[in-house]
């Protein structure tokens, strides 16, 4: 099976999750979670139709943006930011999806400033207290929203997770309802906050995450297939 192909599937699969939570599948964008795959494949599933994609590494996404600047897509960073990385971020990506620090929305509010940029976020919220995972404490979630509301330079738009791995997608629902509700919680606490957009959900349990919300699912291996050895 292809990327054409399996593109249709994923749609379908979506669109079902859609329709068995009452919503519309329109309401949901398909990333195309492209770490380590080469610019050749980002290409055959642009298209198959797909022009938004998310990458985990500055450096990464510097090589493949250039390497397919004749193509109209749309960059998302889904992976950690270091703060030296900063700089290049706001060049390179159209939405920086994992604020998860003070430290990190200061930096990009510094570079953004200079720019004279207004750059989209999420903050990223680490909804199964993992400590090898990213992601600020839902606890600390309110704190994290005023200072980022505060900045003139950051526009928030969403939150996003990445739940812990359960074998059973199923499983892993009580997370993605986790964020659903501190989205709640933040828009009745912060009125000007408008939270439109909640990226969860992988390849194993997307289906599970459009259920409860997601506005952005991230897809990498059901998508462009086993990521390709260094």
């Amino acid at each position: 099976m292809g990327i054409k192909e399996r593109l249709t599937a994923i749609r379908e699969k979506i669109a079902r999750a859609a329709e068995k939570a009452g919503r519309k599948p329109e309401e949901i964008k398909l990333l195309g979670a492209s770490k380590t795959q080469p610019p050749e494949k980002i290409r055959e599933a642009f298209e198959a139709g797909l022009s938004l994609f998310g990458e985990n590494y500055v450096q990464e996404a510097k090589k493949k943006k250039e390497a397919l600047a004749d193509l109209p897509l749309t960059w998302h960073l889904i992976g950690y930011l270091q703060r030296n990385k900063a700089r290049d971020a706001i060049k390179i990506f159209d939405l920086i999806e994992t604020v998860d620090r003070k430290a990190i929305a200061a930096e990009l509010e510094k570079r953004a400033a200079r720019h004279e940029k207004i750059i989209p976020v999420f903050i990223e919220v680490n909804v199964g207290g993992e400590e090898t995972k990213a992601g600020v404490a839902p606890e600390d979630l309110p704190a994290l929203v005023e200072y980022v509301l505060s900045l003139s330079h950051l526009s928030l738009e969403g939150l996003m997770t990445i739940p812990p791995y359960r074998e059973n997608p199923e499983d892993v629902r009580p997370f993605f309802v986790r964020l659903r509700e501190l989205k709640e919680d933040i828009e009745r606490r912060f009125p000007e906050a408008k939270l439109r957009e909640l990226s969860m959900g992988m390849s194993h349990d997307f289906h599970v995450a459009v259920e409860e919300g997601a506005t952005i699912v991230r897809v990498g291996t059901a998508l462009f297939g086993p990521r390709p050895k260094k």
